[in-house]
């Protein structure tokens, strides 16, 4: 691959999170929000080192024996699409010569994203589980012909599934479902401000359905194209969301912090005791 494709900063550092090979666990937790990453460092024992460059926002440390980075993504598939490939970079392609490694190495990501709830059953202040991913968007259309054809969703819509992470130490209760993961937040999402949109997702009926034995539950706008690249690079993938709305009874959480804060202790308690 030439300079243009894999473009490194002066310093050597992959050009968008700015990191270099080293500055980088092999479990990483991956937020939306800038402003999440130090709600999650604040919990290692030690940080080594503090980068940033735009809306990435990288920390890595310890946490007991475990050695972690937590890293923020920004919104959206398109950020994921910089975040997964550029990670996978730093481990598996050799910034000398610009040529994959003989031998890969696979990442844990795990995800800790906000979300809103589409079924009924599912209130705020909830912790679901992405067991599947499906996009609405049309990255998945660029790396891998994944469709999943269902005549409530759009005709390019992609599916991926987490990894089988055992989740047996993960100490309370959850939910586990399909995330529907859209383009945006407004129209994709069926808001409706002032513009009324033209193609419409009916997420009211969504939950209703079932896919590989699970329902619809939740929806937000990464978690799809995150399973998606990680399972093509060979990397494993779970994504934890902190139910902050409900859109099918029009409330939203009284305490979002607290939930999101929460999810933060537990995920990171039950990273700690994953095997490397």
């Amino acid at each position: 691959m030439n300079a243009a494709e894999l473009i490194l900063n002066p310093d050597g550092s992959v050009y968008h999170l700015h990191l270099l090979p080293g500055d980088v666990a092999t479990t990483v937790i991956v937020v939306g929000d800038p402003d999440r990453v130090p709600l999650v460092s604040k919990h290692f024992d030690r940080i080594d080192s503090k980068k940033q460059k735009r809306e990435f926002i990288t920390h890595t440390g310890w946490m007991g024996h475990k050695h972690l980075t937590v890293l923020s993504t920004g919104i959206g598939t398109d950020n994921i699409d910089i975040v997964i490939n550029e990670l996978d970079a730093l481990f598996n392609i050799d910034f000398s010569n610009r040529q994959a490694k003989p031998k890969l190495t696979a990442l844990h990501i795990i995800r800790i994203g906000t979300s809103g709830s589409i079924h009924p059953e599912i209130d705020t202040d909830t912790i679901v589980v992405s067991a599947i991913g499906i996009g609405t968007d049309n990255l998945g259309e660029y790396y891998v012909s994944n469709k999943v054809n269902h005549p409530l969703l759009p005709p390019w819509s992609y599916i991926a599934s987490r990894h089988p992470f055992d989740l047996s130490d993960f100490h309370v209760p959850y939910k586990e479902g399909i995330t529907l993961t859209c383009p945006g937040f407004y129209g994709p999402q069926g808001r409706v401000l002032r513009v009324t949109p033209s193609l419409t997702i009916p997420i009211h009926e969504l939950h209703k359905e079932k896919i590989n034995g699970y329902f619809f539950t939740n929806l937000e706008m990464e978690t799809a194209f995150l399973y998606l690249m990680s399972t093509i690079l060979g990397h494993k993938a779970i994504s934890f969301n902190a139910i902050l709305a409900n859109r099918s009874k029009g409330t939203f959480s009284q305490q979002p912090e607290k939930i999101v804060a929460d999810l933060i202790y537990h995920t990171l308690n039950w990273i700690c005791q994953l095997p490397e």
